[in-house]
């Protein structure tokens, strides 16, 4: 697929979804950020945000701020959680780079308010081991077929759609957890065995037994680093920190 095929990928598996207006917006090298909001899908400036990408600009979107819409966003999940997701769910799956995670967008069947997408959010982080710091409701993710200059300029691709008649079910009161993925290989009897739930159950076991927390990153960076490559320490950091808040919560 050329680059913008990716872009129409995209934005035609959300109209699909419900979405017709959104928000555009460019982030320069500066950090100042130039905004088209509340545009509809088909009216977006796209060669405006080629013309800024070419210069380095990272290129984001969102549904338009203010309307209810039937559209999740979870930000940096690991590919295998991703396709797990797709499998299950009605979702669109952005690739953000090789190293790093994706971006999960995931259609609901029925329309949220930004508050309660932020509390729906809040599951479906928990149970993905995804970014607990995107959970806004209104969170911004990266347009596909643009270069992501973040990671050296990569580029943002389409990596899986799957659409039918299998949006997320919403629950009473947005408080319970979503449903666990699941897909037929990379799981034994609900444990999660692909590579990142292997390190999660590694990390855990070794905090609780109180290791080091120094020496736990520093092995967990090895375990990663032939499949994360230079997104190892990111990766171990994050996921040593998630899990220290997780052990903190439960119950003593």
């Amino acid at each position: 697929m050329t680059a913008s095929a990716h872009t129409q990928a995209m934005l035609q598996w959300w109209a699909g979804a419900g979405i017709d207006r959104a928000d555009l917006a460019v982030r320069r090298p500066s950090g100042a950020m130039l905004w088209h909001r509340d545009r509809p899908l088909d009216a977006l400036p796209l060669a405006w945000a080629c013309a800024e990408n070419v210069q380095q600009a990272d290129i984001y979107i969102r549904p338009a701020r203010g309307p209810a819409w039937p559209l999740l966003f979870v930000d940096d999940v690991s590919v295998d959680h991703a396709q797990a997701v797709a499998c299950a769910v009605d979702a669109l799956i952005v690739e953000t780079s090789p190293a790093g995670g994706c971006h999960v967008w995931i259609r609901c069947d029925r329309a949220l308010t930004e508050d309660e997408r932020r509390q729906a959010q809040r599951g479906w982080v928990e149970r993905l081991q995804a970014d607990p710091g995107s959970v806004s409701g209104e969170h911004l993710g990266r347009l596909a077929g643009f270069k992501n200059w973040k990671r050296g300029g990569c580029w943002v691709n389409v990596r899986a759609a799957s659409r039918g008649d299998r949006p997320w079910t919403v629950v009473a009161g947005l408080t319970a957890k979503p449903p666990s993925p699941t897909r037929p290989r990379g799981r034994d009897r609900g444990r999660d065995t692909t590579p990142s739930g292997q390190d999660w159950a590694w990390v855990c076991t070794r905090l609780e037994q109180h290791h080091d927390p120094d020496t736990i990153y520093r092995r967990l960076v090895d375990r990663a680093r032939p499949r994360r490559g230079s997104d190892a320490e990111r990766y171990a950091q994050r996921t040593l920190d998630r899990a220290r808040q997780h052990i903190a919560r439960r119950p003593r």
